[in-house]
């Protein structure tokens, strides 16, 4: 039960590092296009809606940084709670070996929740992403 649980942890973690390299890739990214030669830019933008739009462009990646953390903290957790909940489950089997049936669909029913707000998070992340 205790590999179950560092090996959950140990992904999650793994999931959160590589969101947070992909974040700064991306600011890097960015900054390389700011960085570039005056010569090299392209023409100024009008006023407007197109200055809105250009400024928004600064946030890239704080947005990104945003949706890894949001996206790496719902692994952690959800990763956690999922392996605490079969730890548990096979527990219980382990004592009542009869009662089997009704703890596997009490298990399967509590993962689909535990599921359900990890793809929230990463509902959120894309809409931090790509609308914010």
């Amino acid at each position: 039960m205790k590999k179950l649980k560092s090996l959950s942890i140990v992904l999650a973690a793994l999931i959160l590092v590589m969101g947070t390299i992909t974040a700064a890739e991306a600011i890097k990214a960015k900054a390389a296009d700011a960085s570039a030669p005056v010569a090299m830019q392209a023409p100024e933008a009008p006023e407007g809606a197109e200055a809105v739009a250009a400024a928004g462009d600064t946030t890239t990646g704080t947005k990104a940084i945003a949706a890894a953390i949001a996206i790496g903290l719902a692994a952690i957790g959800g990763t956690f709670s999922m392996g605490m909940s079969i730890a548990k489950s096979n527990e219980g089997v382990a004592r009542q070996p009869e009662a089997a049936g009704k703890i596997q669909t009490q298990l399967m029913l509590g993962l689909v929740f535990i599921e359900t707000v990890v793809i929230y998070a990463l509902i959120v992340a894309i809409l931090i992403v790509f609308v914010l």
